[in-house]
Parts: C-alpha cells; structure tokens; sequence
C-alpha cells in the first residue's frame, strides 16, 4: 500500500499532457494507485492550479477540466485556514521557498502526509519529517 501522499499541481497536469510521454504515463498511474488505495492528498490550491493550467496551457475544454477536478476531489483535500497561510509565511522565510510552494508543502504536513509528490522541490529533501519524492527522477525523457 502506498504511503499517505500529497500531489503537487505538477504530477496531476502531467497526466492530461499527451507531449509528455514517460511522465504523463507515470503520473497518470500515481493517480490511480492512490485513487485505489485512498491515500491521495490535494489542497484546493492545487485545484484551482491544475485547472488554469490545463485550460490555459493545455487548452483542455472547461467542462473537462472541471469534470477532472471532480474526480480529483475524491482524494482527501486541504483546505488551508489563516494558521496554515502564516505557517507558510513563517516556511517561506525559513527555507526560501516561493509562498505558494510553502503553502503546498504546509497543506501536505497538516493532512499528515509522509510523501510530498513534486518535480519543483529538490528530490530526497526531508522538511520537517515530510519526504520529497519526485516520481520522474528515474525516467528517460
């Protein structure tokens, strides 16, 4: 069974990217497994991400996009409260990320996540007992 895993925007725009050949097939099994296993996290930061992304960058219709964020609501999602936005300041001035990065990665250590599923954090990298792993590192692209 998969440890209880948190998706960045990154991995889930991954799997509706038809260009991005071994990473879009990758993400899209990381989907299903934790699908399955119910151990998938998302903040409603990373949805509302993943849809400007896809409908924007992806040019994915709307009424996809929207259909796939449903679908995506089925993992546990986070939704942050002023606490979390200021221990994502107190992160951001920490360790350097971006706000938005640190606001994911807050979301990530209050839904009691082990894993942190990104390509924007470095890989391996331990913040405050949360493990980054990015699923891609292994592929030949």
């Amino acid at each position: 069974m998969n440890a209880r895993s948190f998706f960045d925007t990154n991995i889930l725009v991954y799997a509706d990217d038809k260009s991005a050949g071994p990473k879009q097939s990758r993400a899209l099994d990381l989907v299903e497994e934790h699908r399955r296993d119910g151990t998938g996290v998302v903040s409603l930061q990373v949805l509302q991400e993943y849809f400007v992304t896809v409908t924007q960058k992806l040019k994915v219709n709307s009424t996809v996009a929207r259909r796939k964020v449903e679908i995506l609501s089925e993992f546990d999602v986070v939704a942050p409260e002023v606490a979390d936005i200021l221990a994502a300041i107190d992160l951001h001035r920490l360790h350097g990320f971006s706000f938005w990065d640190a606001l994911v990665v807050r979301a990530a250590k209050q839904a009691g996540c082990r894993v942190l599923l990104s390509e924007d954090f470095q890989d391996g990298r331990e913040i405050d007992g949360l493990q980054v792993l990015n699923p891609f590192r292994d592929l030949v692209c």
